[in-house]
């Protein structure tokens, strides 16, 4: 096998890669930043209860994942900064939803990707739908063999 870094392109098995066909390093910053928003379980869990239930203020957010208001601030704040999510001010109170519904489209896919690979996990890409995709048990609690359900 034969590497060269020293020039624009790289070589891989005698293999020349297009550089227009494939981003590399900053190109790809903004890639990066948008799946480590959501490596995370918090922040992956905040994007989906934002997808179910629609805008939520931090304290709502709070009671339903059990966490402290600095640690699901510092997680709202991550997604925001990545463009995921947006606040609407009221009064003293800011309502969190998401900021642009092709993040459904993700976690459709990912749902899709999961189930494909054998890991089934419902992330509730129904935002703005009446559908309740994720009713039934808590997660880990008489969850079906197989699925696991990350918001309820």
């Amino acid at each position: 096998m034969v590497l060269d870094y020293t020039t624009k392109y790289r070589y891989h098995r005698h293999m020349t890669m297009n550089k227009s066909a494939v981003a590399t390093g900053a190109d790809l910053d903004p890639a990066v930043a948008l799946f480590h928003s959501l490596s995370d379980g918090t922040r992956l869990a905040i994007a989906t209860r934002l997808a179910q239930g629609g805008e939520a203020r931090v304290a709502d957010v709070m009671a339903e994942l059990g966490l402290a208001q600095s640690t699901v601030s510092a997680h709202v704040a991550c997604l925001r900064d990545c463009g995921l999510v947006v606040g609407r001010p009221v009064g003293r109170q800011v309502f969190y939803s998401l900021a642009r519904p092709e993040l459904m489209d993700l976690l459709a896919a990912a749902q899709t990707l999961l189930a494909a690979t054998g890991n089934a996990v419902a992330l509730c890409p129904t935002y703005g739908t009446d559908s309740k995709c994720c009713d039934g048990p808590e997660p880990g609690v008489g969850a079906p063999e197989g699925k696991a359900t990350v918001w309820r």
